[in-house]
């Protein structure tokens, strides 16, 4: 049932929430640290082993994937509240975190890139199977 998917997604941000906070408190920041990635993350690890044991029907999958849709303008909202201007005022070590982050990423496209090689694209979708 697609309430059901949306119950995983809601525990899996749960839990993200709990390690963001206690991220934030071993570190030292009154804040959450990462807490929807670590939910996106756990999502993605506990639905795709639900899915290999058979647990996860499509109507449940249905659920996650209607929220999906709405991930953008959630994680947009939440980092929205984060206090930047704190962080920046801080010191130079949040910007060079970011700068660091981001050229790592970039840097690592190429190589991510690589792997799995090349692969046929799929079949074109018939009208029928649309449906």
């Amino acid at each position: 049932m697609i309430i059901y998917g949306v119950a995983v997604l809601a525990g899996c941000l749960l839990a993200g929430m709990v390690v963001g906070d206690a991220l934030g408190v071993l570190l030292g920041v009154e804040a959450n640290v990462g807490g929807v990635g670590f939910a996106m993350l756990l999502l993605i690890v506990l639905t795709d082993r639900m899915r290999k044991a058979g647990r996860f029907p499509q109507h449940s999958a249905e659920g996650v994937l209607f929220w999906s849709a709405m991930y953008i303008p959630i994680v947009v909202a939440m980092a929205s509240t984060q206090n930047v201007v704190s962080a920046v005022g801080g010191g130079p070590v949040a910007l060079l975190a970011g700068v660091a982050a981001t050229g790592v990423c970039w840097s690592l496209v190429p190589v991510l890139s690589r792997i799995g090689g090349a692969e046929e694209p799929l079949p074109p979708v018939s009208e029928e199977e649309e449906v």
